[in-house]
């Protein structure tokens, strides 16, 4: 194991902490340059964008890496190969859809949806990123299928680089301090400078391609299996693999789009607000809380996508004892993550935001609130998988159909409220995710049998996190009263991390089997497994 999926999700967990990571710093100086209103435009923006590429292209990572993993497995090279080329024609054309939609179709969607209106803007310069990505995702699903996530990880690092570059230098040049009405053209600049970084991330992974290529057609002419697919059947099955996945992606993304939409109209609604202070608060939301939780989440994604391919083969071949130890030591291994960085967000979230955005430090009320999200949407990304892995593509849907039908109530009803206004979108976000969590741990007992270890799992992380948590509070204290506000936050992650490690030695939180699967010396694995 120490060579599957967890090396794969190392790969793809280093790459998506190194993209995150770049990301604040981006979004320091861009939100220096939007400010939380321009934000709201910026923010808006991309959940349409993403809206799109949930309906046209992002299915088809987990779907083709799914099909890929299975003909390989078989010994079917011929039928991966040609399946590669199937899936691209059929992801360019909706790919090319998607773009067109968002483009002629901008200025309905910012009214149908109730997006602020400087949002426009930033849809169309996105636009053509939902057409290159339509390819883009269909490489990164063929390499992930054959077990290499390597391709994935540099064009993403490759990615990041050219969107942070691009995107502030466009967001600047459109910029004007003495023009308020210029952000709606700098976060449209921003948008931009994302569709410039998926052309750069699609020429890397062709390039990649490329190189490989000679010695997959190779492979693909020495198949001398019985069983060819056509194009039409293997078009079927695509289609058949990815409509659920596209439905439980879309619902999500609508949800979000939601958020944006309900806050205009439900905090409006209130009268205790201006459209400006309505539009700061959606900047907020988008530009510091989804962007600090999505870090960690992050990492339980890249899990997710490793361990699709993983459980698919393993299933095929029908070796069970190896899909339930994947399966637990994949969620094991996402609260382990995932909680640590719940409980850090929370108590450090106010100092964490002046260090993030000296400018805009406001919203730490938000992470306070919210960060509790990162554990249960972990879970539903990494059971996500195990349930897709093992072809019970369906099920994951009933639960985020689920959680979304309990958000969308409780945003009404909140964001009303003059004095909760938009924390009821966190409030819903949490609820939608507890919901959708627990439908699909009850699935992954109902159909596999089985059922994560209490204790090892969840209580271990939660005792050692909460430890931790004591730690960061009274480190942040103590240094802030003898130096600033980014010593003394730094120096609290810092020992934070270290108590974290510790707390979870003297619980014995550090199973062998996980520790034996990382690239850790064994004297220091020892030391932590403190027999």
């Amino acid at each position: 194991m120490k060579n599957g999926f967890v090396k794969q999700a190392a790969i793809l967990a280093g790459a998506s902490l190194f993209v995150r990571l770049m990301g604040f710093f981006y979004r320091v100086p861009l939100t220096a340059v939007l400010g939380d209103e321009g934000n709201a435009f910026y923010g808006s923006a991309y959940q349409v964008y993403a809206f799109a590429l949930n309906l046209s292209s992002v299915f088809m990572i987990a779907a083709v890496s799914r099909l890929t993993s299975e003909r390989i497995a078989l010994g079917q090279y011929k039928n991966a190969h040609r399946l590669f080329g199937t899936a691209m024609m059929f992801s360019v054309v909706l790919g090319v859809v998607g773009s067109l939609v968002m483009f002629f179709g901008a200025d309905v969607i910012v009214r149908v949806f109730r997006f602020p209106e400087g949002t426009f803007y930033a849809v169309r310069a996105v636009s053509p990123a939902v057409f290159i990505v339509s390819m883009l995702t269909v490489f990164r699903g063929y390499f992930q299928g054959m077990k290499t996530t390597m391709p994935t990880a540099v064009s993403q690092v490759v990615e990041q680089i050219f969107n942070v570059g691009f995107s502030l230098w466009l967001a600047f040049l459109f910029f004007d301090a003495a023009d308020g009405f210029t952000r709606r053209y700098s976060a449209a600049g921003a948008t931009g400078g994302t569709a410039i970084a998926a052309l750069a991330a699609l020429v890397v992974v062709v390039l990649i391609y490329l190189k490989v290529a000679s010695v997959l057609k190779k492979r693909a002419d020495d198949d001398e299996s019985e069983y060819k697919e056509s194009r039409r059947t293997q078009l079927k099955i695509i289609v058949r693999t990815a409509f659920p996945m596209v439905i439980g992606l879309s619902i999500f993304s609508i949800a979000n789009i939601l958020d944006t939409g309900m806050a205009n109209s439900r905090i409006m609604a209130s009268g205790a607000f201006s459209e400006e202070e309505v539009n700061v608060m959606i900047g907020q939301f988008h530009g510091k809380f989804v962007l600090l939780t999505t870090l960690p989440v992050s990492l339980s994604m890249a899990l997710s996508m490793a361990v699709i391919p993983e459980i698919s083969a393993s299933h095929i071949t029908m070796d069970a004892d190896a899909v339930k130890a994947k399966t637990n030591l994949a969620l094991k291994l996402s609260m382990m993550l995932s909680v640590p960085a719940a409980v850090g967000l929370a108590v450090l979230a106010d100092p964490i935001l002046a260090l993030l955005f000296p400018m805009h430090p406001d919203g730490g009320w938000l992470l306070r609130w919210g960060a509790v999200s990162i554990v249960f949407l972990g879970i539903v990304h990494v059971v996500t998988g195990v349930l897709q892995g093992l072809g019970h593509i369906k099920l994951p849907v009933l639960g985020v159909f689920f959680g979304v039908l309990v958000k969308l109530p409780i945003n009404y009803y909140l964001m009303a409220v003059p004095n909760i206004n938009i924390l009821g979108a966190v409030i819903s976000t949490i609820a939608c995710f507890v919901v959708a969590a627990a439908i699909n741990l009850f699935f992954l007992k109902k159909y596999t049998g089985i059922l994560p270890e209490i204790a090892g799992t969840f209580a271990k992380p939660i005792i050692a996190s909460s430890g931790m948590g004591f730690v960061c509070f009274f480190v942040y204290r103590l240094l802030h009263m003898v130096a600033g506000n980014a010593v003394a936050t730094l120096g609290a992650l810092g020992f934070g991390g270290a108590s974290y490690v510790v707390f979870m030695v003297l619980v014995r939180g550090f199973g062998e089997r996980e520790l034996a699967s990382l690239s850790i010396p064994t004297k220091v694995r020892r030391w932590l497994i403190f027999k």
